[in-house]
């Protein structure tokens, strides 16, 4: 019952941002979904992922069948671009072979084996739909939110050093080899959490059933709220309201000054401005920061290579989001802030709310809020005292980590010592 409420909301809450998208005039997450089917993917890598995490309930023999399928009509789909000339991207297989499954469970399946079928397939289908909601989300947030408040966020970052001007030039001086493999590990942050969930499912196909927690839920849920958060506090990042834009396109006739990253902004009164209709708002908070955050946690029980990877892409991550200029410092402390709360919730909606549960998550979500309303309405204040300030901002960060650490240290199960056998009588 709960997949299926789960599955009902996330159908209503798709149809909405599809209806939302057709009134701005683009398609919305089920249409581009749909093209998919037959267009070229935006995406490949991400459909072969998701196929990848539906996998984990198929045997050896079916998981290898399954990725033998897809190849085949993939080489199909590229021989006929190939001779029309169409936009060359991989991955239609891997969604045909998610579609097919889930027929296969309806038509062909019963019981149990179905409804483990059914949800490795929801969870492949959960992974694609999250990319595109995201999507969605992003034009929403650029048509309704015609004021951007980073002045406020650049103001209140002197507090922290501009760590986004830093760390631009640093990448700015590796020329493109640094740049590339920034880029890379940024695009490809659904990969790497496919990599971690695949561990943490690998026992699915024999026991038989999904664990209570693990990264996808996480993932999904920090892509379903942050997002809303955008709506609340529309932030574009240094490159587009300091500098030229992406790539050294668009933004720049809308930006204060093209300062980014070689001079610092000035310390001045903020205020919102105007940015353009199609740049999306999405910085406050950093969701590649709260993302990649979610796989450090989720790698920490793994083997050690998974453990040193997700260590890895945190670090590039955060030096990809500053690097770019796409974020903050400020965003980067919220998405960490904001990672933590989202995953300590969704271990107490596995393991049952207590107070201890209820104390973490409240904690998270003040010192979240506390952020937010700190760079909104005391920036000036944070970039005077930088000293005080920059500071706090690390050691409330430091908090909420520390917390979370502690707490879910206490929820582990505890070993329980054996019974002492008998003991031989003495004669």
């Amino acid at each position: 019952m709960l997949w299926t409420a789960a599955g009902v909301v996330t159908l209503g809450f798709l149809v909405a941002l599809e209806i939302a998208s057709r009134h701005y005039g683009l398609p919305g997450p089920i249409a581009n979904q749909a093209s998919e089917v037959i267009f070229a993917p935006k995406s490949g890598p991400l459909l072969y992922a998701s196929m990848a995490l539906m996998m984990v309930v198929l045997t050896w023999r079916q998981r290898l069948i399954a990725f033998g399928v897809a190849v085949g009509i993939d080489v199909v789909f590229f021989l006929v671009r190939l001779a029309v000339g169409a936009d060359m991207m991989f991955g239609n297989g891997a969604l045909w072979v998610i579609l097919g499954c889930g027929v296969i469970a309806v038509t062909r399946r019963t019981g149990p084996e179905r409804v483990l079928l059914l949800k490795g397939v929801g969870l492949g289908l959960l992974l694609v739909a999250g990319r595109k909601t995201g999507d969605a989300w992003l034009l929403i947030t650029s048509k309704t939110r015609p004021t951007v408040l980073d002045p406020y966020v650049a103001v209140a970052d002197h507090a922290l050093g501009n760590p986004s001007w830093l760390v631009g030039r640093m990448v700015e001086a590796t020329g493109p080899v640094g740049s590339t493999v920034l880029d890379w590990v940024y695009i490809q942050l659904a990969v790497a959490a496919v990599c971690v969930s695949l561990y943490q499912l690998r026992n699915v196909a024999t026991e038989g059933r999904f664990p209570g927690h693990y990264l996808v839920r996480t993932f999904l849920v920090i892509g379903l709220v942050g997002p809303a958060i955008y709506m609340v506090f529309p932030v574009v990042g240094p490159i587009f309201a300091y500098g030229e834009g992406a790539f050294g396109t668009g933004g720049s006739q809308w930006a204060l000054a093209e300062l980014w990253p070689h001079t610092a902004p000035p310390l001045t009164a903020p205020h919102a401005m105007p940015y353009d209709g199609f740049t999306p708002r999405n910085c406050m908070p950093s969701l590649h920061t709260a993302w990649a955050t979610a796989i450090f946690i989720h790698s920490r029980k793994g083997p050690r290579l998974l453990r040193y990877a997700g260590t890895f892409w945190l670090i590039a991550t955060l030096g990809a989001t500053l690097g770019f200029g796409y974020h903050y410092g400020a965003d980067l402390i919220a998405g960490v802030v904001f990672a933590f709360t989202i995953d300590a919730a969704m271990r107490a909606f596995d393991r049952g709310w207590d107070r201890s549960a209820v104390r973490l998550v409240a904690y998270g979500t003040g010192v979240f809020a506390a952020l937010l309303v700190s760079y909104r309405y005391l920036p000036v204040q944070m970039a005077e005292y930088p000293w005080v300030a920059g500071p706090l901002l690390i050691l409330a960060m430091a908090s909420v980590v520390q917390g979370y650490v502690w707490t879910t240290r206490l929820w582990e199960p505890k070993p329980v010592p054996a019974e002492p056998g008998p003991q031989p009588e003495l004669v």
